[in-house]
């Protein structure tokens, strides 16, 4: 029925002016209900935009997060920076912890290499990093399996020392009635690691025995042995399980080459074809690596220093020569690598290897590199000083 069929002649005139006021409000009220959805679409079509925009946002965000950890991995401090500066970290040293700690994909060897660091914001960092560990009620050797698995021990003696000095006071703030003293955990915790390095390392002939780690670690308790049982639980766990060293990506053979001993151009003299080739050499980690040129990402060969001596050598026309041997292989082949120019890895052809400087000083300078690195074992020096102090104190009562 139309509203003009509504309206009969038999309405009074008051009906007739009520119904029109009814009219009047019904188009009021659609155009009320028209406008209510238009300012719904608006609201709907702000909220998808808004949304869009915060999608947005998280996604450049997530962008420039994992392009902060690819820096990272190729320069943690700068790596940092960028993650401070694009306010993904808030630069404290427990934030960055926390990141080094809980983020996945990092590499480990880059972590290492921040936490060992002895600036202000790095010392801060490695203390918080370290506090991020739970070690209560973990026995020593189960504590330094999962503290060595979050990142890499860096090569240098001091940054190993503040690095194992930080897990020594955690793990006795953990455990507070195993040690007499964070010395003692200090220098037990090295012995383990030695021990490890002892029991599972081809190379290493003399396995130690449990009699001489027991004995190696008397009156190491401020003066006072350790319980043998307790020695005995932690050499049966390295023996029956070696530590796991995290292993990095291919960026670790870049790390490697960061803080070389020394580097430099020397001649070489060929394995099978006695010829002279001019290779940049770098010394590090007890290896000497060559390389064609200064800008090769990775080595021509490698020639691990271990069980070589190095020595100064006359040779024809060539004044400034040293010479690496192994005294006890005389006729063997060094165990060496190199890389030959189809890319294959081959073993080296070397019974020795004969290297010539430019100079008589260049050469003693390689020489007592090379044999500085052969005998260094920054274990020793940083456990043996801390060792008599605590073997000479008074046993307490």
């Amino acid at each position: 029925m139309t509203d003009c069929q509504m309206v009969s002649p038999d309405f009074t005139a008051v009906e007739k002016m009520e119904i029109e006021s009814i009219k009047l409000y019904k188009k009021d009220l659609l155009d009320d209900i028209q406008k209510l959805k238009m300012e719904i679409d608006n609201v709907m079509a702000q909220i998808l935009s808004f949304g869009s925009a915060e999608e947005n946002k998280t996604l450049e965000k997530s962008k420039q997060f994992s392009n902060g950890k690819k820096k990272f991995n190729m320069d943690p401090k700068k790596g940092i920076n960028y993650l401070v500066e694009n306010k993904l970290l808030d630069g404290s040293a427990q934030s960055i912890a926390e990141f080094l700690y809980k983020e996945e994909g990092l590499n480990k060897t880059a972590i290492g290499e921040f936490l060992g660091e002895r600036e202000d914001l790095h010392l801060q960092t490695l203390k918080a990093f370290v506090e991020l560990h739970e070690f209560s009620d973990l026995n020593l050797v189960q504590a330094l399996r999962q503290f060595l698995w979050s990142f890499r021990l860096p090569g240098e003696a001091q940054k190993i020392d503040r690095m194992m000095e930080a897990f020594a006071t955690r793990y006795c703030d953990c455990n507070t009635h195993v040690f007499q003293s964070t010395d003692t955990c200090y220098i037990l915790s090295f012995a383990i690691i030695m021990l490890n390095t002892s029991l599972h390392n081809p190379n290493v002939k003399d396995k130690t025995t449990l009699e001489r780690f027991i004995s190696m670690n008397r009156g190491i308790n401020n003066g006072e042995d350790l319980p043998n049982d307790l020695l005995l639980k932690l050499y049966e766990s390295i023996r029956n399980e070696p530590f796991k060293i995290p292993e990095d990506d291919g960026n670790d053979l870049t790390h490697t080459f960061f803080n070389p001993d020394r580097e430099g151009w020397l001649l070489k003299l060929g394995g099978r074809v006695k010829t002279w080739k001019r290779r940049w050499f770098i010394l590090t980690d007890n290896c000497l690596y060559y390389f064609e040129f200064t800008t090769d990402k990775e080595p021509r060969g490698i020639i691990p220093l271990e069980n070589l001596c190095v020595r100064e050598v006359p040779y024809p026309r060539k004044p400034y020569c040293l010479e690496m041997y192994n005294p006890n292989s005389r006729g063997q082949k060094i165990k060496a690598c190199k890389t030959e120019t189809d890319g294959r890895v081959v073993e080296g052809k070397h019974q020795s290897y004969t290297i010539c400087a430019p100079s008589a000083e260049e050469r003693d300078s390689w020489i007592e590199a090379i044999r500085a690195s052969i005998t260094k074992d920054p274990f020793y020096d940083l456990v043996s000083v801390r060792k008599k102090k605590v073997i000479n104190q008074t046993p307490q009562d």
